[in-house]
């Protein structure tokens, strides 16, 4: 096979290869359901990423089998050099200003998706989140209840209503962590953290630990509960009737905001 036309084969096994590992990364569901603003914003940064990187690895991976198929040694030249090459500036310049642009563009594409997420709208609700081992613990205040705070070992949300999560623990570093949400943060003794997620899917999500915290890690589990701004205000209301308020909750370093 003439050096023109192997080269033509690969060039149109790299483009299928392309195409293919696109496809797949598009038709295999590696994430959990999207249940929240963010969570639609990072998987498109996912698939994006996906995009500029599979011609990339399609690129280096094919150069090399390329090589390997065309300059392999053959029998009787294993005593002799290679011919002498001497570099190409245009080429070598060329691959160097070529992977700066597309990462440059990546990592600002990337940095607009993170700020759009934490992006502070007019109006949210904050709500406290307490991990020790090996439970969480969640505390609405008063300006969400509208009475006494409520201290309760369930997580109920607001649909589309942004939530500003106030993170915190009693004893060692846990991970706040729902990923249907798309959203981890680490709680960590002494200090306050704090994430951001809008719901926009009604149901019932895990919440996780996800840093191993103990000998019950496994079992540092609870659901949050995305239901209709109805069903919260309700669900509050039968909090309060009760008696489950307690005055703890004010440590949740929370309220409504706007």
């Amino acid at each position: 096979m003439s050096r023109r036309r192997s080269l033509t084969v690969a060039i149109v096994a790299a483009v299928i290869a392309v195409a293919l590992g696109i496809l797949i990364s598009f038709e295999i569901h590696w994430f959990p359901a999207q249940a929240s603003k963010q969570a639609h914003n990072s998987d498109r940064l996912y698939h994006v990423l996906v995009i500029a990187t599979i011609p990339i690895f399609v690129l280096v991976v094919g150069v090399i089998l390329y090589c390997v198929w065309q300059f392999r040694m053959k029998p009787g030249e294993e005593l002799k050099d290679g011919p002498p090459i001497h570099g190409n500036t245009r080429l070598e310049v060329i691959w160097t200003a070529l992977p700066t642009i597309l990462l440059l563009g990546m990592v600002g594409y990337s940095f607009a998706v993170l700020h759009e997420n934490e992006q502070k709208p007019a109006r949210e609700i904050q709500i406290g989140v307490t991990g020790q081992q090996f439970f969480w613990s969640f505390q609405y205040p008063s300006s969400v209840t509208g009475a006494a705070p409520i201290n309760s070992y369930k997580l109920y949300v607001p649909d589309n209503e942004s939530v500003l999560f106030n993170i915190r623990s009693k004893d060692v570093i846990h991970a706040f962590w729902i990923p249907a949400f798309r959203i981890q943060e680490d709680a960590v003794p002494g200090i306050t953290t704090h994430w951001r997620a809008t719901p926009d899917q009604l149901g019932d999500y895990p919440v996780v630990c996800n840093l191993l915290c103990g000998v019950g890690h496994s079992l540092m589990r609870a659901t949050v509960h995305v239901v209709t701004p109805s069903q919260f205000r309700a669900w509050i209301r039968s909090q309060l009737s009760t008696g489950a308020s307690s005055t703890t909750a004010g440590s949740a370093n929370g309220g409504t905001t706007g």
